[in-house]
């Protein structure tokens, strides 16, 4: 069973797109979002996928991820029956500073502009990494910040409260 292992953060300032190598633009939706388990169809530029996610843990740290290729075409019809809301971001590849990992730093538009989210993924609960200088505020296990629900409680709504 493959399993999806991230810490998420806030993050501060653009810095984050200078030290960037590589960049995409994602929009997904998703055909199910019931507590613990999601089904999300993604764009990411010019390839598609399908994936299902099962409940994280209690730390939030860690969860079931599969994932699988499909036809853009098949998922751009799919997105037509997708639950309300899609998620429209850049993400952003920039390299820990000891260059062990990657950061993946999403750069949301649309209902959830303005908010600039980090996640890194991880061997294990407990593996170490480096954090670039825009990292800000960790956010791991916060169900707020999970995109499937800012899907359907965008950041636009509860940023200012």
């Amino acid at each position: 069973m493959a399993q999806e292992i991230e810490r998420k953060f806030l993050v501060e300032g653009q810095g984050f797109k200078q030290q960037a190598y590589a960049c995409s633009h994602i929009q997904q939706g998703y055909i199910g979002t019931k507590p613990g388990r999601t089904v999300r169809i993604r764009v990411r530029d010019d390839k598609a996928y399908l994936t299902i996610k099962g409940p994280a843990g209690e730390a939030g740290l860690s969860r079931y991820e599969f994932e699988t290729e499909i036809a853009v075409s098949d998922a751009h019809d799919l997105l037509c029956l997708c639950e309300p809301g899609l998620i429209d971001k850049h993400r952003y590849l920039v390299k820990s500073p000891d260059g062990r990992h990657t950061w993946e730093v999403d750069e949301f538009h649309g209902d959830n502009d303005g908010l600039v989210m980090a996640e890194i993924e991880l061997a294990s609960e407990d593996d170490t990494f480096e954090k670039p200088d825009f990292i800000g505020k960790e956010v791991t296990g916060d169900r707020r910040y999970y995109n499937g629900h800012l899907r359907a409680n965008p950041y636009k709504l509860w940023a200012k409260g």
